[in-house]
């Protein structure tokens, strides 16, 4: 069974992921037998936590297979995937909340979004937040998502660890101030898909592009656009605080709360490499 570097990786951090990974040919087999699949080959880039490979279902028609490693961003997305019902999601066709399996329509030809010039990108990706937000929500959303403050305080745990790396101390304890701020419930919450980037938009035959991956978590829509900025690095780096109004503007959303977000972010997410100073300088230009 083939496994990409990335998934491993991301397996040999906690002994449950190892489990899991151990596990991941029996999973394979019984998903298999149960949805009656012929599975190829895994994608080459399925991400860092899952293994996603394209499948033919018995009926001929093809799907992809998805098979999700534990790990706390990505728990509500089956269930996300069922709000959304193909709106402008990819359409769930099965789903095993036990293991985390799930049988997904597959997008052909499947080009990301990154095929496209990044100011075609972000008028994508703005007119896909608002159809996404507009999703009717059920009256339990809390109750069926986690909020995004329970997000907030896990990277803000990890950021806290790696305190001895921190290349200026005070911006980073500004944004991790910043973003718990931010992440207070408020009643104008909703349901967010939270990674939202050009990566996981795909080109498809139903739609001109479809979203893949969900992380749903409740809270700020002003949160949303960041993570399509965050990949965005040279822009970012160049004018930030002209592409965080484009991108607000283009969203509809307050562009003062999205300028926010960003630099709590661009100042105090957790990462391998604080020794590069870019995201402190991206943080910095944020601040005036």
């Amino acid at each position: 069974m083939i496994v990409t570097a990335q998934l491993s990786a991301s397996c040999s951090k906690t002994p449950e992921r190892q489990a899991w990974l151990k596990n991941l040919p029996s999973l394979l087999q019984e998903m298999k037998d149960r949805w009656r699949l012929q599975v190829g080959q895994p994608f080459e880039h399925g991400g860092t936590c899952s293994w996603v490979a394209p499948v033919l279902r018995s009926d001929g028609t093809s799907a992809v297979l998805k098979l999700g490693m534990p790990h706390t961003e990505g728990e509500g997305e089956i269930e996300g995937l069922r709000i959304w019902n193909g709106d402008p999601t990819v359409r769930l066709l099965e789903a095993d909340d036990r293991c985390g399996a799930i049988l997904l329509e597959r997008c052909l030809p499947g080009t990301t979004l990154r095929s496209e010039p990044e100011p075609a990108q972000d008028t994508v990706i703005a007119a896909l937040l608002k159809r996404l937000w507009n999703a009717p929500s059920p009256p339990n959303l809390l109750q069926r998502f986690r909020h995004l403050s329970a997000l907030v305080e896990l990277w803000s745990l990890e950021t806290l660890a790696q305190c001895e790396f921190w290349p200026d101390a005070a911006l980073v304890g500004e944004g991790l101030q910043l973003m718990q701020e931010l992440a207070r419930p408020a009643h104008t919450d909703t349901l967010l898909v939270t990674d939202l980037h050009a990566g996981n938009v795909l080109k498809s035959e139903r739609e001109p592009w479809l979203v893949i991956d969900p992380k749903p978590f409740v809270g700020d829509r002003s949160y949303d656009p960041v993570q399509h900025l965050i990949n965005c690095e040279s822009r970012l780096q160049a004018d930030p605080i002209g592409l965080v109004r484009r991108v607000a503007e283009l969203a509809e959303v307050d562009s003062e709360r999205v300028r926010l977000w960003t630099f709590a972010r661009a100042a105090a997410d957790p990462r391998d490499d604080w020794k590069n100073t870019r995201w402190v300088e991206i943080a910095r230009k944020l601040a005036h």
